[in-house]
């Protein structure tokens, strides 16, 4: 079965308040525009996940809650897990093998370390875009593959886009 692996990093953040724990940081300004374009994007392209797993972290779990509304999913549905919070490839690898195969696409709301890490995990190293920034806050790694989820660590995946928030910015149905 083809399966479908939306990997969103979470939107930019605020610094401000320096006393806030890295887990408890909210999302910034621009962090709230990018969730729009990055949900309308995913509107448009006509991709409502089956699943939304996020991370609990404050700005990941306010990333979660404004792109799935764009695709009429209620933030209620979204599956909240601490794991993906500070996880390496093998926590997030095990946590997707869980899901069950009825699942035909998934989103994966976190942070940095993680997405990248599965992207290049998965992917061909001549399929990886020449932006050194693979998955900057607010993009979102469309992958598809073969197989089953519980195979994922296995598999190879082909990248289809990855969609970066400042490449929606000019665009009038984003903006």
């Amino acid at each position: 079965m083809k399966h479908r692996l939306l990997l969103l990093r979470h939107a930019k953040s605020s610094h401000k308040d320096k006393a806030l724990a890295d887990y408890d940081r909210p999302l910034a300004t621009r962090g709230r525009k990018d969730c729009r374009r990055v949900g309308k994007w995913l509107a448009n392209a006509g991709m409502k996940p089956d699943l939304v797993i996020s991370s609990p972290a404050r700005r990941a779990s306010q990333t979660a809650k404004k792109v799935v509304k764009h695709v009429d999913i209620s933030p209620s549905s979204i599956q909240w897990e601490e794991k993906v919070y500070d996880a390496n490839l093998k926590a997030l690898l095990k946590l997707l093998a869980d899901v069950s195969e009825d699942i035909g696409s998934v989103m994966l709301v976190g942070h940095h370390e993680g997405m990248e890490s599965i992207i290049l995990r998965l992917i061909n190293w001549s399929d990886i875009p020449a932006d050194p920034k693979l998955i900057p806050t607010g993009a979102i790694a469309w992958l598809e593959f073969e197989g089953s989820w519980a195979d994922l660590k296995k598999c190879k995946a082909q990248l289809k886009t990855i969609v970066r928030p400042r490449d929606l910015a000019e665009h009038p149905d984003y903006a």
